[in-house]
């Protein structure tokens, strides 16, 4: 299994769908924003991707790593499933995506196999993709 990690994030990819895990809990700021779409691109190696992302740890998340990510981090992505631990933060996201819709299906999830299988259904709708 091909895996790619730096000191804040592993990402996989498992059934054709990349997965992301955060190591522990973190406050993004800009320099770790960067880190971690760095290493999304690398493990995309330049290709779209159905990817079921970490956000259950995240801590908090700045205004400047909100806009790098809102700039840079929608490269190669075809669906993106976030996964959270609580439904006032799913639902918290999901009135986010509804302002700034980021051109491509996006859903928050608290069940990751709920989150894998919405990407599985995506991804057999796009079967060229």
């Amino acid at each position: 299994m091909e895996m790619v990690e730096n000191e804040y994030a592993r990402f996989w990819f498992e059934n054709g769908v990349l997965i992301n895990e955060l190591k522990e809990p973190i406050e993004i700021d800009l320099k770790i924003m960067s880190k971690l779409i760095e290493l999304r691109h690398e493990i995309s190696n330049n290709k779209n991707q159905y990817w079921c992302m970490d956000g259950t740890k995240i801590v908090s998340l700045n205004k400047e790593a909100r806009d790098y990510a809102e700039k840079y981090g929608q490269d190669f992505i075809y669906a993106n499933a976030m996964m959270v631990n609580s439904h006032v933060t799913k639902f918290i996201f999901n009135m986010y995506v509804k302002l700034k819709s980021p051109g491509f299906p996006f859903q928050v999830f608290t069940d990751r196999e709920k989150a894998v299988e919405w990407l599985l259904e995506i991804k057999s709708k796009n079967k060229n993709k």
